[in-house]
């Protein structure tokens, strides 16, 4: 297991796993990017990937945009991993407990009305997710429409008081909340060192500016960028790690597995 090649900033969560707390994105990290965001599925074996970090490692979380029961159901409960959807607005427990922040609850009927808004007005070929408690707005099948989004977003942030969270050819409109991943990685991941997060967008900066700010008060900490055509510039930038796309993330989370998982008898 010591020959398995591991980046170097990533070696003391292999020195001292049970001290170490992994974090990972959803989308575009353990699921390759695609044109209908209902499509996007897990790359082949990363379930079970997610259970081998788990059993070897002191904390691993998915943290996503996502709501927590679509990654409870296309991660098929993975043992012993936290699920944080929408941003943390959402959790999962490793025995499957779901807990919603009851400040969020209330903007539900909010949210919904924009949803029927923007599925009423929106052109052709514009994604209109409904996550229950955020909605998207996606215009990769149709590029000509995203000033048609930005506008329609500012608008409702206008109306409403929603907040706009960017992400890759999209804009999603949620609680106007103190949520983001960096605050899911703070409290999670206190009292771990070293403290790892893989992520590919924008809306997993402030989970790098969170590392940031635990690597300042002397953790040890590893910030892995997934990157692809279309990436934001900034994410590899405040990157220590840098891998192509999805399946270059679970590549290298399989080796991060390969040297933490507990050996069978």
């Amino acid at each position: 297991m010591a020959s398995v090649d591991l980046p170097t900033a990533l070696a003391p969560l292999r020195d001292r796993p049970s001290q170490s707390a992994l974090f990972v994105d959803f989308d575009g990290t353990l699921a390759a990017i695609v044109d209908d965001p209902s499509d996007a599925r897990p790359l082949p074996g990363v379930p079970t990937v997610l259970t081998r970090l788990a059993a070897g490692l002191g904390l691993v979380a998915v943290v996503s945009g996502r709501p927590a029961a679509f990654l409870r159901q296309v991660l098929d409960h993975p043992v012993g991993v936290h699920l944080a959807g929408l941003y943390g607005m959402e959790m999962v427990d490793p025995d499957g407990v779901l807990a919603v922040a009851e400040e969020a609850a209330a903007w539900g009927p909010i949210v919904a009305d924009v949803a029927d808004r923007a599925g009423a007005r929106a052109p052709r070929r514009v994604g209109v997710e409904m996550k229950g408690l955020s909605v998207t707005l996606h215009w990769r099948a149709r590029p000509d429409a995203q000033a048609w989004v930005a506008r329609f977003c500012d608008e409702e942030v206008e109306r409403t008081g929603l907040a706009v969270q960017p992400g890759r050819m999209s804009m999603e409109l949620r609680p106007p909340l103190d949520v983001d991943k960096g605050r899911v990685v703070s409290r999670l991941g206190a009292g771990f060192t070293p403290v790892a997060c893989f992520g590919d967008d924008l809306g997993d900066l402030p989970a790098f500016e969170a590392l940031a700010a635990m690597s300042a008060s002397g953790v040890t900490v590893a910030r892995v960028a997934v990157v692809d055509g279309e990436s934001p510039p900034e994410v590899a930038a405040a990157a220590d790690v840098v891998v192509e796309g999805a399946a270059g993330a679970v590549r290298l989370l399989q080796r991060l597995a390969d040297v933490t998982s507990p050996r069978p008898d």
